[in-house]
């Protein structure tokens, strides 16, 4: 039977996208409480009606999912804003009162001062620091990275199976596939990590990769070390593309490590802060090709999304591989889908795009199948066909019938529309990030209003009969 009360710690983070739609839906019908810590937004927009907020010690409930938080929580922090400031204000007015000389000779200048020093002691919570991805330049070159005929296996297992890609500078590409599919054997191949078994694998002169590998155990290894060093091993300053120079210690405390913590050694360090700083080390190598593994991992969510901001424009190519929905629609403009049998398949678009492709075609094949003849089905007679009753049919009413007519226009105007995105996005998809976002989102409108007038429609269809 199910339990009453189900605790989840970061539910997501080794799970792939099929496994998080399962749970997605498993919780979606569960009927008992449920309290999970996660950085997945799109999983907390779908299963959650509550937020418990832990800001620097204090704990703040908010009603409702994950978007409506943020909402919340961004007029909050204006208000706070706001009546610090109106605070400020009134004691600069009041201060230049007890300037003029004012005296405590009355009860109400007793307490007017008595009020002044109160505020003189109100603290106000300041600002939460947030991380703060500013980094070197380094140009790319035409030629990034050619795949040709790739194939890797292991123990009779076909991971890869012929993939070829000639990967641009402007790309930025989303992998995904169930867990052992090998989306983390493909970034090793085209790291050097690992040799294919069959073709080959070309790299631009140009091309520096930055790696942020989830299985790696290079801020472990290193675990003695101080958190300082660790980052001068790879560079004591950095150049930044306006031409600002920034210490190693500088790039630490804007990625929220403070004085005290970067001469502490890493294994003082919590698992979030690990990943941050590996995050760190990788992006302070100025890479022109960035590969992300499973980023969403151990990052917190305000990382992720000023993460999310820096890679819309990174001058470069961007290759994630993630099962997170959120970050990948953010984050990416083409997907590569591990189908098995070693196959992998391009989609244009981001994931919510691929998943509606994806959805229209299983609906077509299923139409397809349901249209086509079944031999095992035996074929109905005049014989056995039963009577039917029948009751006299409502008949449609003149709205009704206009409200038909109107559909009957709108549907496949609507139809029209929706093809040539799709026909848009799948073979000319725009460069521009945020205008990808608009096709995306006008394209998930276009099939929601399809439906629903596909459905009326219907219901129409049977009263004109």
């Amino acid at each position: 039977s199910d339990p009453d009360l189900i605790l989840m710690d970061e539910p997501t983070n080794h799970l792939d996208a099929l496994s998080v739609e399962w749970l997605q839906d498993y919780l979606g019908r569960y009927r008992g409480a449920l309290f999970l810590i996660t950085h997945d937004r799109y999983f907390l927009d779908r299963v959650t009606n509550r937020i418990l907020e832990i800001d620097r010690g204090d704990l703040y409930p908010y009603s409702g999912n994950y978007s409506y938080y943020l909402q919340k929580k961004a007029a909050q922090e204006d208000a706070a804003v706001s009546s610090q400031k109106k605070h400020a204000g009134v004691l600069r007015r009041e201060l230049k009162w007890l300037q003029r000389g004012a005296k405590a000779r009355s009860t109400k200048q007793k307490a007017r001062i008595d009020r002044i020093r109160e505020m003189q002691t109100t603290e106000f919570k300041q600002a939460q620091g947030k991380v703060d991805i500013v980094t070197a330049g380094r140009r790319i070159g035409k030629k990034v990275i050619e795949l040709d005929d790739v194939t890797k296996g292991y123990d009779g297992r076909t991971l890869i199976q012929a993939f070829s890609y000639r990967f641009t500078p402007e790309d930025r590409i989303g992998i995904i596939g169930p867990n052992g599919a090998g989306k983390s054997t493909l970034m090793n191949i085209i790291t050097g990590r690992e040799q294919p078994d069959a073709g080959t694998v070309e790299i631009g002169s140009t091309i520096h990769i930055g790696y942020f590998d989830q299985y790696s155990d290079d801020v472990n290894i290193n675990e003695n070390q101080r958190v300082i060093d660790y980052l001068k091993d790879v560079a004591e300053l950095v150049t930044t593309a306006d031409g600002n120079v920034i210490t190693a210690s500088k790039m630490l405390e804007r990625f929220l490590f403070l004085p005290d913590q970067q001469y502490a050694p890493i294994h003082k360090l919590s698992g979030g802060e690990r990943r941050r700083l590996f995050l760190l080390r990788v992006l302070m190598q100025a890479p022109n090709v960035l590969i992300l593994d499973e980023p969403t991992n151990d990052l917190d969510v305000k990382t992720l999304s000023i993460l999310e901001d820096y890679l819309e424009d990174f001058n470069g190519c961007v290759i994630v591989v993630s099962h997170d929905r959120y970050f990948l629609d953010r984050t990416v403009q083409t997907v590569f889908s591990f189908e098995g049998l070693g196959k992998l398949k391009q989609y244009p678009g981001n994931y919510s795009i691929y998943l509606e492709y994806k959805e229209k075609t299983e609906q077509e094949e299923k139409l397809k199948q349901d249209a086509s003849p079944n031999p095992d089905k035996p074929r109905q007679t005049q014989t056995n066909l039963k009577p039917q009753t029948s009751s006299k049919p409502k008949k449609a009413s003149y709205k009704e019938k206009r409200e038909y007519a109107d559909l009957e226009e709108k549907i496949p105007a609507l139809e029209a529309e929706k093809e040539s995105l799709e026909q848009q996005l799948y073979t000319n998809p725009p460069n521009d990030y945020s205008e990808m976002q608009t096709l995306s989102q006008r394209l998930a409108d276009l099939t929601t209003e399809i439906d629903w007038a596909t459905e009326r429609w219907m219901e129409l269809a049977e009263l004109m009969e």
